[in-house]
């Protein structure tokens, strides 16, 4: 049962994930018929102000860390990522603590680095801002982090991407917890929706991927200003004055995945753009970003980014460019 909430703060916290969670479990809806959470916000000091990442605001926790013992809901929003030194170990301690009672966790953005620290990342899913993945990933090697989704359920566990995904995340676990009854009802009050599809992969901007060497530098460049063309290994390798097989295996080494794959993510990333800011229709695109067909762009693109080309530019494309296919 999801009566007893708790959201622990640590210093420069971050104001909108803060605000998502007191939004979703703070607020009387009772009126509506919901129930109202036992909320409290807490802190290593209680009564002293934490700053926060908004310049000029900061909030000051009203319980201390003893009010996560009993919590159902262990909620933990985003503060500086990474940063291990910026996590109070009294927070740490308490948060597994908590977890070690029986209390759900739920982090919303970069507060899964304070999961990890309390060890409760190890041997799970998981998944954070897809800025921070790697970095995540590095710090907590026995995690496996999930670039590409809006969030993670490993039951008393509940890490989610960034920002907005914190929603996604809340009204899930109410969902479980609850019903759905009372998740749309929350979901409505807020005006959004009860669940979103896709994750976070349509967002994620894909650059080149850097070339640790010298040796393709001009090949790559050159691939890029040309991605209508059709390209072979072969023809790629006699451009960079190699064999088949050294020009295969030094395009891994140096750029951290094959000629194929490359191309393919850039052609996608090609297609993005001119999703986000053209009318042109699919086979056009296609035939730009050299995938020949609409078919084959939507293929790559739904496999790469998540959702069709369509749906991408219903979402991130100019008003003007909506509707066109």
């Amino acid at each position: 049962m999801l009566s007893k909430v708790a959201v622990v703060l640590n210093e420069r916290l971050a104001m909108f994930e803060f605000g998502v969670i007191c939004e979703v479990f703070g607020l009387d809806r009772s009126d509506d018929g919901l129930p109202v959470f036992d909320f409290r916000v807490c802190g290593a000091d209680p009564g002293k102000p934490l700053t926060s990442s908004s310049p000029g605001i900061s909030v000051t926790p009203e319980y201390g860390l003893e009010a996560l013992l009993d919590a159902d809901l262990v909620a933990v929003p985003a503060f500086p990522a990474g940063d291990r030194m910026a996590i109070d170990p009294r927070v740490v301690h308490a948060v597994r603590e908590a977890a070690a009672g029986g209390a759900t966790v739920l982090t919303v953005c970069s507060g899964a680095f304070l999961a990890g620290a309390a060890g409760l990342l190890d041997g799970r899913r998981c998944t954070t801002h897809w800025r921070y993945v790697d970095q995540l990933a590095a710090a907590y090697p026995s995690a496996t982090v999930d670039p590409d989704v809006l969030f993670v359920d490993e039951g008393p566990l509940i890490t989610s991407a960034g920002t907005a995904a914190g929603i996604d995340a809340c009204l899930h676990l109410v969902r479980r917890e609850l019903g759905s009854a009372i998740a749309n009802k929350i979901a409505r009050r807020m005006v959004v929706p009860p669940q979103r599809d896709g994750g976070q992969r349509q967002f994620i901007e894909q650059p080149v991927p850097e070339c640790r060497a010298d040796s393709l530098r001009d090949t790559l460049a050159w691939m890029t200003e040309h991605l209508d063309l059709t390209h072979t290994v072969e023809d790629l390798a006699a451009r960079s004055a190699m064999s088949t097989r050294t020009f295969a295996r030094r395009f891994v080494a140096e750029t951290g995945t094959t000629p194929v794959k490359w191309l393919t993510n850039q052609r996608v990333l090609l297609a993005k753009h001119l999703l986000e800011d053209t009318t042109l229709d699919l086979e056009t695109i296609a035939g730009r970003c050299g995938f020949g067909s609409g078919a084959l762009l939507r293929h790559h693109f739904q496999r790469v980014v998540g959702i069709a080309p369509t749906e991408y530019r219903r979402r991130f494309g100019q008003p003007s460019s909506v509707g066109s296919s």
